[in-house]
């Protein structure tokens, strides 16, 4: 059962903070509700999606893809095709708007790929807010040309050196930061994760994804898909287009994690599928975490620095407890050969996070009957993991080419 007045989801979710930031979340809750029950917001928020992110986004057939595969038909929902390159944006915007009606002046967030990162750097340039995102050290490396944008978009890029220096560590700096300057910050949380609202909140301004692909399916093919693939970090992507076909029994939602090198090697991501995922509370929610017996986070590891996240969104957590989304793993190596097909395929370059759900689909597609539909939600493009892909598909002249061109520019800064 579903307390959403105080943000549970059957046992997961609440709202474990310290004092001192007790009065802004109420105050953010109170602006959030007001906001939900407000048709005009969200008339606002859908005007400025449209107008400034270009949505809808399109449904693409992969016809190529589909006739390779032999089995289901394959369709795309293309986020990448938003402004910033993922749906990061969806929630910025609506969380911009925000900030705006609570009379704040500065926004923080954190960020693993940087797709987050630079989505709020975007909205916060448009809206005039000051801004600072906090990022881990090792992330920063791996993704430098989300850094680049961020800094030029005018956000401060605060790296972070604690911890394991990803995403885990860059979400306890942000919280931090909000604990001491509550007064004039908004903390725009980029998953739905957190303590309460947050995870409800992320989710909301992520269901556009989920109205419009089912609108499309449906008007492109007469029929509900059978399957939905998303990939699974914190949860907003999933829960975005999930949130279209919750009441659609019919159709099986497939959540997939980061396989990493294995679940068997304890290098992974896997929080819903793996024995080292436990219920703890942590970061202000309870929810399922990597950890041990006694409590203590385990590190993580993907190759796409947007899934490393120690925990799950608490929606999901209670979505898996209920069974209404089945939950899967797709390992790197899986990732790196979706990424290949794909683009041979079909011209279009997944981010490494939506590759894991590719991966899986890749996988069910030729078991599934050849008038079944299924319908993968592409959650950013792979611009970002040019060096990592690089370097995976081991193509030497164009590896050092780009590692070149970075050292000559770490180096000039």
């Amino acid at each position: 059962m579903e307390d959403t007045e105080r943000g549970y989801y059957g046992q997961f979710g609440g709202m474990y903070i310290t004092e001192i930031l007790n009065v802004c979340i109420h105050d953010l809750i109170r602006h959030y509700k007001r906001a939900r029950s407000d048709a005009s917001f969200w008339n606002e928020y859908q005007s400025l999606m449209m107008s400034y992110s270009g949505r809808p986004t399109p449904l693409t057939y992969a016809q190529n893809l589909s006739e390779y595969l032999g089995g289901a038909q394959i369709y795309i929902k293309r986020e990448d095709l938003n402004h910033t390159g993922a749906h990061k944006i969806n929630n910025v915007m609506g969380q911009g708007l925000l900030t705006k009606r609570m009379g704040k002046k500065r926004v923080i967030a954190e960020t693993g790929a940087g797709q987050h990162g630079v989505a709020t750097a975007t909205m916060a340039a448009k809206f005039g807010f000051e801004c600072e995102i906090y990022m881990g050290e090792i992330d920063v490396k791996r993704q430098r040309p989300n850094v680049f944008w961020m800094e030029k978009l005018g956000a401060k890029v605060n790296v972070v050196k604690d911890g394991t220096k990803c995403l885990k560590d860059a979400i306890n700096a942000a919280f931090r930061d909000w604990s001491f300057s509550m007064d004039t910050t908004h903390y725009v949380l980029g998953t739905a994760c957190g303590p309460h609202p947050f995870p409800e909140m992320v989710a909301w301004f992520q269901s556009i994804v989920g109205m419009e692909a089912r609108q499309q399916v449906v008007a492109e093919t007469g029929k509900m898909p059978s399957r939905i693939f998303a990939c699974v970090g914190g949860g907003s992507n999933s829960l975005g287009i999930f949130s279209g076909f919750f009441d659609a029994t019919s159709v099986e939602l497939v959540g997939v994690e980061a396989g990493g090198l294995g679940l068997e090697s304890g290098k992974h991501a896997a929080r819903l599928v793996s024995s080292e995922g436990k219920i703890g509370v942590a970061q202000g929610m309870k929810t399922v975490f990597v950890q041990d017996n006694e409590g203590q986070m385990h590190e993580t590891h993907s190759i796409s620095a947007g899934l490393d996240y120690i925990g799950v969104s608490p929606i999901l957590a209670h979505l898996r407890e209920t069974k209404r989304v089945r939950f899967e793993a797709a390992t790197d190596a899986e990732v790196v050969e979706a990424v290949r097909l794909t683009i041979r395929k079909e011209g279009i370059i997944p981010a490494l996070e939506s590759a894991h759900a590719f991966a899986q689909a890749i996988k069910e597609a030729p078991k599934m009957k050849k008038d079944e539909i299924i319908v993968v939600n592409q959650s950013g493009r792979g611009d970002k993991d040019i060096f990592i892909i690089a370097d995976a598909l081991k193509d030497p002249e164009w590896e050092k080419f780009i590692i070149e061109k970075a050292e000559a520019y770490n180096a000039g800064k």
